[in-house]
């Protein structure tokens, strides 16, 4: 890596070296420079036979005097003066009498040398901007300063790489939206005689990794039309003015295409909303979306050109890329239900060897909340594990390490905890799988875990049966439960209170909150939405709200947050202490296997699952 660094910044660095060498050199000059004396002291010396040599240079003299007087009388070696103008004709006399050796130079051209040597740091300083300008423009995809407002969107050739809907696993309803689109590129005149017209623009939405660049992709492969990708940063750069100028140059690269989509990614980059913040705008990013607006409005009826973008934050894009005749038609390109995730699995398992023990059905129930990305990076960081114990296939135990290593980080092998520790952790997570088996309307326990990890030092997994999309009060309830399993075991077997519960605490309060603030789950407030109980805050807009209530019952509120947790608490508390024997076996489990599947933990509990 530091020799990459070096190669790619080696002219900066010669001429760093050539710029200190200068000074170097100019100092050093200045220092081993002739002392300068007066023409007087000139002729004293001359008079009084110390002077041993001298060169004359027009109306410039250097000398040196002899060796027995630079240490006796002059002090100094070497010396420089200067003719006087009215001229000296007994100087020569003077010098033969005294033998002092003469010398004579053509007189050298110093302001030449005067200039070149001022303009050297100068030119050295613009070379190194030139350089860096030019190392940004490469970076960039600039080529140079009379392309830097050039479009940086990548045209891709459908007939090297196409990518169709097939290639797309899940997202169903996603492709029934974008099928219209195909359509109505693929046969525009059938549309266009009906009286109907497709939407200039579509909006993608939806969490990262959920496919939303691929989808794009499939329907330009689908219709067969040329490919334009870029992302929002690729419009803005550190000179006014520029990002508005790619943004007509992208549509007039699109024009000469027609038809044809162009796909913009991340598109929340430049599509903020204008004026928001603390501090106004953002005036460079504002006169770009302001173009991209003007773009849109400006398509002809028979100009067959579809924009598709894509976001994870449509909450803070600006209302006017919304309006109908802009993006118009948001897609919802949400996390993968149970049966896109078997169909995402199957697609990913295509060109890998598993072991026949890997159950993909069951694999895709047990990763809820997993986007396509996200189930990718497990299968093929279970495919290295494989490769680095020297196996043949792909089994169920290195998926397994590969979804707790995205999950809850990387094992923290030189982590040394004291027994007294180990077995606090023990206690903690056995609280929580035991509280979790126990309860009815809890998510079946998978695997209790006290190996240390990166994010956690110990774990209680639980999966649902199938994907949820309602949450009952008795099923939230008895969640809160679970999470203070593992305070409760702390106070029930050692009297205390550790940190290791901060994490449990933290999700427990949000989720209560939101019990009380927004689903009318509470006693006091049980038909009333108070307001959100706190989310991604948009600078500005966040902080110019008021509350929709007053302190009185804000204070209710959170004597309504502290009950419910209580009775959590209380309800896991109660659970524990009746099956004490319970607790004792499983967490000694754990200190003796470190890891503990679900199957177990049921029949310590003594449940039939």
């Amino acid at each position: 890596m530091a020799n990459n660094y070096l190669q790619q910044n080696r002219h900066i660095f010669i001429l760093l070296a050539v710029f200190f060498a200068f000074f170097a050199w100019s100092y050093l000059s200045q220092y081993k420079a002739a002392t300068k004396i007066s023409y007087s002291e000139f002729l004293e010396q001359v008079e009084n036979g110390n002077v041993q040599e001298i060169t004359v240079k027009g109306e410039s003299i250097e000398g040196t005097v002899k060796e027995e007087a630079s240490y006796q009388d002059t002090k100094y070696t070497d010396f420089s003066t200067y003719f006087p103008s009215f001229g000296d004709q007994e100087l020569m006399s003077e010098l033969q009498e005294q033998e002092v050796e003469v010398t004579t130079e053509p007189e050298t051209d110093r302001v030449f040398w005067y200039i070149i040597i001022s303009l050297l740091p100068m030119l050295l300083i613009f070379s190194l901007i030139y350089i860096q300008y030019r190392r940004m423009q490469g970076q960039g995809g600039g080529g140079g300063p009379f392309n830097i407002g050039k479009s940086q969107a990548k045209k891709y050739d459908q007939s090297q790489e196409k990518t169709t809907f097939d290639d797309v696993a899940g997202s169903q309803e996603a492709k029934v939206e974008l099928q219209e689109v195909v359509d109505y590129l693929t046969e525009p005149g059938r549309i266009q005689e009906m009286g109907g017209k497709i939407p200039k623009g579509l909006m993608l939405v939806g969490p990262p990794g959920t496919g939303k660049t691929l989808l794009a992709r499939a329907v330009a492969g689908e219709a067969g039309v040329p490919f334009f990708s870029i992302t929002g940063s690729d419009f803005m750069e550190m000179f006014v003015g520029v990002g508005a100028k790619r943004v007509r140059n992208l549509f007039q690269d699109a024009r000469k295409n027609a038809p044809c989509i162009i796909f913009i990614d991340e598109i929340d980059a430049i599509g903020r909303r204008r004026g928001a913040g603390l501090g106004g705008g953002h005036d460079e990013r504002e006169q770009t979306l302001n173009q991209l607006l003007s773009e849109l409005d400006g398509f002809e009826a028979h100009e067959n050109i579809i924009v598709i973008c894509a976001t994870n934050r449509p909450d803070i894009l600006d209302p006017a890329l919304s309006r109908p005749g802009r993006f118009d038609r948001q897609i919802m390109v949400d996390l993968p239900t149970t049966q896109d995730r078997l169909e995402l699995l199957q697609l990913y398992t295509q060109k890998k060897k598993l072991s026949d023990d890997v159950d993909l059905d069951r694999l895709a129930r047990e990763t809820q909340g997993f986007s396509g990305a996200d189930l990718e990076n497990m299968l093929n960081e279970a495919t290295l594990l494989a490769a680095r114990e020297g196996q043949e296939t792909i089994t169920h135990n290195e998926i397994e390490a590969a979804r707790d290593k995205i999950l809850m980080g990387l094992k923290r092998h030189g982590l040394v905890m004291t027994d007294e520790e180990k077995r606090m952790v023990a206690y903690h997570e056995a609280g929580h799988a035991l509280v979790g088996a126990l309860l009815p309307n809890a998510d079946p326990v998978h695997k209790v875990s006290i190996v240390p990890r990166s994010q956690s030092m110990g774990a209680t997994q639980q999966f649902p049966d199938q994907d949820r999309y309602i949450y009952p009060k008795e099923y939230l309830h008895d969640r809160l439960a679970v999470m203070m399993g593992g305070r409760c075991a702390e106070s029930l077997v050692f009297e205390t209170a550790t940190s290791g519960a901060a994490n449990d605490l933290q999700q427990a309060t949000k989720m209560a909150r939101k019990m009380v603030l927004e689903w009318g789950m509470s006693g006091q407030f049980e038909h009333m939405a108070l307001g959100s109980a706190g989310g991604q805050v948009f600078l500005g807009e966040e902080l110019g709200k008021t509350k929709e209530y007053s302190e009185a019952t804000s204070q209710a509120v959170d004597q309504e947050v502290e009950s419910i947790l209580k009775d959590a608490f209380e309800q896991a508390k109660d659970l524990l202490s009746r099956h004490r024997q319970a607790l004792d076996q499983l967490a000694q489990t754990l200190l003796d296997q470190e890891e503990v599947d679900g199957q177990t933990v049921y029949s310590i509990a003594g449940i039939s699952k």
